[in-house]
């Protein structure tokens, strides 16, 4: 089989897999479509290799300044953390405490333990958390607002926002997309319920010869596949559910 490049070859791939042009597939091709993108929506969703993770870099404007809210692009389907917006304990000059810790109690590598740095540090970022705290963000990917909780007023036009964040892999840009294994089968099986639905209304019907048509069982067939390979794609292909202690 030659590898996938597009999106029309995709839906050929699967097609020939439900026996065309040898069989007949009776499903219209914007019905094919249809089951192409809820395969592709499903596969963003739940697969490790559907969307990856990104450092999304935002200059605040006025607008956003008056909306108390920015504006993600349609791609990305989730935001999980910001960058702090400002250091409330070091500054950037030769008072920064990380300087001052190097210059008096680094004095080299080789011989000094970098324990008592790493301790100190967890120490200032713990009083930052108490006596500051984290700036709470709201996402929704319908939306594609992320609205971040803070004093607006003490925000300025130009200053930049860095958001941890999940953007989809799209596959126009990222074509090996097509070659997924289990988005070729899972595709396949929504054509092929699509194709016994469309069959259901000629259940009784008799051809010339005795043939029936049995749209009934390509449509459970088809709904058996569905259902293993989404518990294939919980149990193999999703990445297990982080736990949040608080």
């Amino acid at each position: 089989m030659a590898t996938i490049t597009s999106r029309s070859e995709f839906k050929e791939y699967c097609l020939r897999k439900l026996g065309k042009p040898v069989i007949e597939i009776n499903v219209d091709d914007d019905q094919v479509e249809d089951r192409i993108d809820e395969a592709l929506k499903y596969y963003w969703d739940y697969h490790f290799d559907g969307t990856e993770k990104i450092f999304y870099k935002h200059q605040f404007t006025q607008e956003d300044i008056d909306n108390k809210y920015i504006t993600l692009p349609q791609n990305i389907i989730g935001a999980v953390n910001i960058f702090d917006i400002g250091d409330y304990i070091a500054t950037n000059n030769i008072f920064n405490i990380r300087y001052q810790i190097a210059l008096n109690d680094l004095y080299t590598l080789t011989y000094q333990s970098m324990v008592p740095y790493y301790m100190a540090f967890q120490q200032l970022q713990l009083l930052e958390q108490l006596l500051v705290g984290k700036q709470p963000i709201r996402y929704n990917r319908n939306t594609n607002k992320l609205y971040v909780d803070v004093n607006w007023d003490k925000v300025t036009v130009g200053y930049y926002l860095v958001v941890e964040a999940y953007q989809i892999v799209d596959p126009t840009t990222y074509q090996d997309v097509w070659n997924d294994r289990w988005l070729q089968r899972y595709a396949t099986a929504l054509i092929k319920k699509q194709w016994g639905t469309n069959l259901t209304k000629f259940i009784g019907m008799q051809l010339p010869g005795g043939i029936q048509f049995n749209g009934e069982k390509i449509y459970n067939d088809a709904h058996d596949e569905i259902e293993k390979y989404e518990q294939e794609m919980i149990s193999s292909y999703s990445l297990p559910i982080a736990d949040m202690i608080g």
